[in-house]
């Protein structure tokens, strides 16, 4: 499978051994795919990292052909099924991770069971998947407990990256301008190592970091009962089986 950014890879780090496997998180078919190659073929799940995500597209709104929403297909919708796939490997190499990469933006836009399939302006769909991803991941918290397996979510800051190459006008002109005050690659991927790495976060569970820091949450966003309810409304959105894995 050809992947551009493996080259670059291999040659800041030669000694690394990477396996690429086809995933494409707005796609439940895909996901089930990918989940399958993962469960036959790997021994054990350190880290799950869920970094991968839609931002730069939300200034229009695509449906995919799972009849969902893009942006909270790909940003969410996508991670829970595949958290749900793998969860039983992650177990069974405990101590593991889930980290949730999430942004500063969930602030601006409730999510709840109510409003997963609603409509919304695209800028707003990106910030309830990202108020979604959460609260997903603070009731997987709950659920982990004990497991071996900790879930946590973070804020990477605001990054200059290929995530902002779909913004049309006019956000395009306030992108460009606010580019200089943006975190490089390097800068931005701190955090997300911090969560995946850090020897002190091995039994840290269920909570938000920023700038490696653990920060504070809203407390509607701790809403266990809300949660739960999101996390209900979500298993029958991605269409979750009685032989899945359950957690």
């Amino acid at each position: 499978m050809s992947c551009p950014i493996l080259d670059e890879i291999l040659l800041e780090c030669p000694e690394a051994h990477l396996i690429i496997h086809k995933l494409d998180l707005s796609s439940l078919k895909s996901v089930r795919e990918f989940a399958s190659v993962i469960v036959n073929t790997e021994q054990k799940i350190d880290v799950l990292l869920h970094n991968a995500g839609v931002g730069g597209a939300v200034f229009k709104n695509f449906t995919t052909e799972d009849n969902l929403e893009l942006v909270m297909e790909t940003n969410y919708f996508g991670p829970f099924l595949l958290t749900h796939l793998l969860i039983n490997l992650l177990k069974q190499s405990a101590p593991s991770r889930i980290v949730v990469v999430s942004s500063v933006l969930h602030k601006a836009w409730p999510c709840n069971s109510n409003n997963l399939k609603g409509k919304a302006l695209p800028f707003f769909q990106y910030c309830k998947s990202k108020c979604a991803g959460i609260r997903f991941t603070l009731e997987l918290a709950k659920r982990l407990k004990g497991t071996g397996v900790t879930a946590n979510c973070l804020h990477p800051g605001v990054i200059n990256t290929g995530i902002w190459r779909n913004v049309g006008l006019p956000a395009s002109l306030f992108v460009n301008m606010i580019r200089p005050c943006m975190k490089t690659v390097d800068e931005g991927v701190l955090t997300n190592m911090y969560c995946v790495t850090a020897e002190e976060l091995q039994n840290v569970n269920g909570k938000y970091f920023v700038d490696c820091k653990e920060t504070a949450l809203a407390k509607r966003i701790e809403d266990s009962k809300l949660n739960e309810e999101l996390w209900e409304a979500t298993k029958i959105i991605v269409q979750l089986k009685e032989t899945d894995p359950k957690i």
